[in-house]
């Protein structure tokens, strides 16, 4: 394999698992010979002339995009707009990478992102947006907004595509996205940990399989408000202010759940989990006692918690205060750490 396509294989991996791409910033000639068919100050690999490299070059706008381009990367400028017509030649684009410039919402114009019928990636994070973008194409399956200073979103209606949402790191309170999401019939993730969220919103795509509201304001669950959800598997709630009188009592007793995240909360009982949890992440809190039916209704041959990774440092549990039955019902966990 060549380094023009080892380049792009990278691209591709990091693109399809979700990842930043803050780390992925080759110098221009790793790439090699640049095809004819590209904008005069960017990079296309000749073995990958469908993708335009244009990262790092300070530009201040969209460069001329040619025909037959589908992955377009330009990370790491300072582009501040985005003409109605930047895109004309490129109907066909499937991935746009815009991280790390200075767009504003004011300077995106008309319905630029719309007119891109096969998009699937728009990611938009490191930038100066104060609202989610749009309208969007329903081909759209990965949203990335992440670092900006949004306080507000539009509508997602009709993105029956959209699978991965990131809006981590932005001012967004409960109240700018209750309802925002209904209607996303294929929605499995959404980040929403580092904003300013004191409650729990509300209309959350009962897809989700991965939740993600750590890092916020939160001291309160409503009664089975996860048990709505079809499949919920991860679950982050750590760095809020969660207490053990916002928490009913059955809360978490979700039977697709396999991580769960409380850790860096204001807990003083363990809140009762299903015997399918399998990763339990309370470390500093303010646990006083260990009690074994929070993990096992009943204990018996066929009856223990799947629980593997238990963390419980951080809190006044010592080893010598946990209850020797304990092991019986954790019989197959690998790890519990405690003071």
């Amino acid at each position: 394999m060549n380094l023009g396509a080892f380049a792009l294989c990278l691209a591709l991996i990091w693109g399809v698992s979700g990842q930043y791409y803050d780390d992925y910033d080759f110098p221009l000639s790793i790439y090699g010979l640049s095809s004819p068919n590209c904008a005069p100050e960017c990079n296309c690999p000749e073995s990958y002339p469908s993708a335009m490299y244009c990262d790092q070059l300070k530009l201040k706008s969209v460069p001329m995009v040619p025909p037959g381009i589908k992955y377009l990367y330009l990370r790491n400028n300072q582009i501040d707009h985005i003409d109605d017509k930047a895109f004309e030649n490129v109907t066909d684009l499937q991935w746009l990478i815009l991280d790390h410039n200075l767009l504003e919402n004011s300077k995106i114009k008309g319905r630029v992102f719309s007119k891109l019928k096969q998009l699937k990636k728009l990611h938009i994070n490191y930038n100066n947006l104060t609202e989610s973008v749009g309208p969007l194409p329903k081909s759209l399956e990965d949203l990335q907004l992440t670092n900006n200073k949004i306080t507000k979103l539009g509508s997602f209606e009709g993105l029956v595509n959209l699978t991965f949402i990131h809006l981590q790191h932005n001012l967004l309170r409960e109240d700018a996205i209750s309802a925002a999401f209904r209607g996303l019939k294929s929605l499995e993730y959404l980040d929403l940990s580092f904003n300013q969220m004191s409650k729990l919103p509300s209309g959350l795509p009962v897809t989700l399989l991965t939740l993600y509201l750590d890092n916020n304001k939160i001291n309160n669950i409503p009664d089975e408000y996860f048990k709505r959800f079809n499949g919920l598997q991860y679950l982050r709630l750590s760095h809020n202010e969660l207490a053990d009188g916002g928490i009913p009592g059955n809360s978490f007793n979700v039977s697709s759940l396999v991580e769960l995240d409380l850790s860096y909360n204001k807990l003083k009982s363990i809140p009762t989990v299903n015997e399918n949890l399998e990763n339990y992440y309370l470390e500093v809190n303010e646990l006083e006692k260990f009690e074994v039916k929070s993990f096992c209704k009943i204990l018996g041959p066929l009856s223990y918690s799947k629980i593997k990774h238990l963390r419980l440092d951080g809190n006044r549990l010592t080893e010598s205060s946990l209850p020797p039955d304990m092991y019986e019902c954790l019989r197959v966990a690998n790890e519990i750490t405690v003071n």
